[in-house]
């Protein structure tokens, strides 16, 4: 490195050089400039651009210098643009000293001191890197900060649930013998809730990441929530692992022994397997339909209709071989209902498989009112056959452990392969005992959801002869997308479901008991 002191038409001393850098005085002081290559000097004489140094420490008093910059190729080339600055790099510093004192304006010697790299062109800028830098860092913050909201949210949704349940659960299962008139196992409803729902729990820690792998994801409705979209590429078909681990815990409880349990579980996989071709057609189409509404009617009444004739031809161990009789609360009693009971049971196959379908539509909306439905049931059911009691617990269970993976927010659907499941399951548990009341109550949530849609499309249909012009009633149907263009929050949604249900299904098991 060399530093060359030569005046330059007698106006000016012109010091040229091949790298620079400066180290101002005893005190120290740095100053950035943009990287040069070895075959290139400054010169002090242009007037496109300058810096300024400002001296200060012991000795040395505070100079201004105003030096232009120019930039040439050698001695003898003549000058180029600054441009080429902004992609050089490297540091080089000098010692700038002054023996003639603080006013003096005298020739000034440079002395290069070390040869460093000039900084990178990300580092020509620390600032703005460090404003990106933090920026980014306070955008995580915030997004983990929502993370673990959401979290929180579900977590006290599905705590609030399990706590519920468990403890009816355990105060049925000390009572029960004044239910049923007979000495009571111990933990009769609560083994069978527990154990499913551990180990559908255990178990979706395996389907889920399997799901996602095979890529079985959700489609969302272009028409739904715009929020919605968000949760585009989720892995669904939930009920393929929860559904299953629930109908094989009852059977190995009953010891697979109870005719009412076999046929339960029957219709319950006929309707997984509806709602399996359902989703299976949605994701070769690319979009959310997948059969058509006509044909998954047609399979519903056809299953119903086969579990109508099924039921009637089979002889079950519930009192006054209720397979026509509908118990009703007093002064009412039992309601002989003949070949109508075949009817009814095809439309509450039908009504609950759909019903529960138009729920799912919130994390964890669907699971959760679904086995606060089962309980009720379960409580229903108890002193008519007591088989089919342990099925309505098990399959809540199953329920409770998806929900660990379904809550807000989810990890995984159910998708129609859940949802028509759990209400094939509901539907057979009324059909064998014909506590189609209780069924209604318990479901009260599944059968506003239904409501809100038929209502939504008459209300439309009906204007838009009338007026000419279609008006809806609610924003959107079903309810709870009604709710959210409200402005109300997704998780309060399904808090509010939760506690309608609770309620609802302690008043079916109430009304259900006196029916009995």
């Amino acid at each position: 490195m060399l530093v060359d002191m030569r005046s330059h038409s007698s106006s000016a001393n012109l010091l040229c050089f091949s790298h620079v850098g400066v180290l101002l005085s005893s005190k120290r002081s740095s100053l950035s400039l943009p990287r040069i290559s070895s075959n290139r000097t400054f010169c002090p004489h242009r007037p496109s651009s300058s810096f300024h140094l400002k001296l200060s420490g012991s000795g040395v008093g505070k100079h201004v210098f105003r030096h232009r910059i120019s930039q040439v190729r050698a001695m003898d080339e003549g000058f180029s643009s600054l441009d080429d600055w902004e992609d050089t790099e490297g540091i080089v510093e000098y010692m700038l000293s002054s023996s003639e004192g603080e006013d003096s304006d005298g020739e000034v010697m440079l002395n290069p001191l070390t040869d460093v790299d000039l900084p990178t062109a990300r580092e020509h800028f620390p600032t703005t890197n460090d404003t990106l830098t933090v920026t980014a860092h306070r955008l995580a913050m915030i997004r983990r900060g929502r993370r673990k909201s959401r979290i929180k949210y579900g977590m006290i949704n599905n705590i609030g649930l399990m706590t519920f349940l468990t403890t009816l659960l355990l105060f049925v299962d000390w009572c029960a013998w004044r239910i049923v008139d007979y000495p009571w196992n111990l933990f009769y409803l609560t083994r069978p809730f527990c154990i499913s729902a551990v180990v559908v729990s255990c178990v979706g820690y395996v389907c889920v990441p399997l799901l996602r792998i095979l890529k079985i994801h959700s489609i969302i409705r272009k028409e739904g929530p715009a929020r919605h979209s968000s949760k585009k590429g989720i892995p669904t078909m939930g009920g393929l692992f929860f559904v299953p681990i629930g109908i094989i815990v009852a059977e190995v409880l009953v010891g697979f022994s109870s005719i009412e349990v076999s046929g339960a579980a029957a219709a319950t996989l006929a309707f997984a397997a509806i709602g399996l071709l359902d989703d299976i057609f949605s994701l070769i189409k690319n979009h959310n339909n997948g059969l058509s509404a006509w044909m998954r009617i047609f399979l519903e009444v056809a299953v119903g209709s086969l579990f109508s004739f099924w039921l009637d031809n089979t002889k079950i161990s519930s009192p006054y071989s209720m397979k026509m009789l509908v118990p009703l609360p007093p002064p009412l009693g039992l309601v002989f209902l003949g070949k109508c009971y075949l009817l009814l049971t095809s439309f509450c196959f039908v009504s609950m498989a759909n019903g529960i379908n138009l729920t799912d539509g919130l994390d964890g909306l669907a699971g959760g009112t679904a086995a606060l439905a089962f309980i009720g049931m379960s409580i229903v059911v108890l002193p008519i056959c007591s088989d089919l009691a342990i099925f309505g617990a098990s399959m809540a269970g199953a329920c409770i452990g998806f929900l660990s993976h379904n809550r807000y927010k989810a990890s995984v659907f159910m998708g129609d392969t859940g949802s028509l499941a759990l209400g094939g399951a509901l539907a057979a548990m009324a059909s064998c005992t014909g506590m189609f009341l209780p069924l209604f109550i318990s479901s009260g949530i599944f059968v506003l959801e239904a409501a809100s849609v038929i209502m939504q499309v008459s209300f439309f249909k009906t204007t838009k002869c009338l007026r000419g012009a279609g008006h809806r009633l609610f924003r959107m149907a079903p309810f709870h997308h009604h709710l959210e263009l409200c402005g109300v929050k997704e998780p309060v949604i399904v808090a509010g479901a939760y506690v309608l249900s609770c309620l609802l299904a302690l008043f079916a098991g109430y009304v259900g008991l006196i029916s009995v």
